[in-house]
C-alpha cells in the first residue's frame, strides 16, 4: 500500500502561483510514476502532468509553460509549481502514483491522494 498526501492548495487570485506538495509513505516501489490529476465542479478529473523516477516528464497542453512538476526521491515528494493561474485552473488537485508515465497517461492509477482545493479568483 501507499499512502499520498498533498498539501498547498488555497485561494489566489489571476496571475497569481501555488505550490501543491505530495508526500508518498510505504511501498512506493511499485508506483515509480508520480502525478497530478484536478477535477473541476461539473467535470470529469483529468490529467495534469506526471514525472518518471528519472525525471521525465509530461503534461496537458492546458498548463503547458505554466505548470512544472519535480520530486525529491530521496524525501518521496513531488512538487506542483503553478504560475500564470486562470480561474479555469480552478479545481480540486489529486497526487496519484502509477508504475509509469504512460500508465498515468491511460488513467491507469495504483493510488490516489484525497485531495486539494485549488481556488483562482478573477
Amino acid at each position: 500500500q501507499v499512502q499520498l498526501v498533498e498539501s498547498g492548495g488555497g485561494l489566489v487570485q489571476a496571475g497569481g502561483s501555488l505550490r501543491l506538495s505530495c508526500a508518498a509513505s510505504g511501498r512506493t516501489g511499485s508506483s515509480a510514476a508520480m502525478g497530478w490529476f484536478r477535477q473541476a465542479p461539473g467535470k470529469e478529473r483529468e490529467f495534469v502532468t506526471g514525472i518518471s523516477w528519472s525525471g521525465g516528464t509530461a503534461y496537458a497542453d492546458s498548463v503547458k509553460g505554466r505548470f512544472t512538476i519535480s520530486r525529491d526521491n530521496a524525501k518521496n515528494l513531488v512538487y506542483l509549481q503553478m504560475n500564470s493561474l486562470k480561474p479555469e485552473d480552478t479545481a480540486v488537485y489529486y497526487c496519484a502514483a502509477a508504475p509509469t508515465v504512460a500508465t498515468m497517461l491511460r488513467d491507469r492509477i495504483l493510488y490516489w491522494g484525497q485531495g486539494t482545493q485549488v481556488t483562482v479568483s478573477s
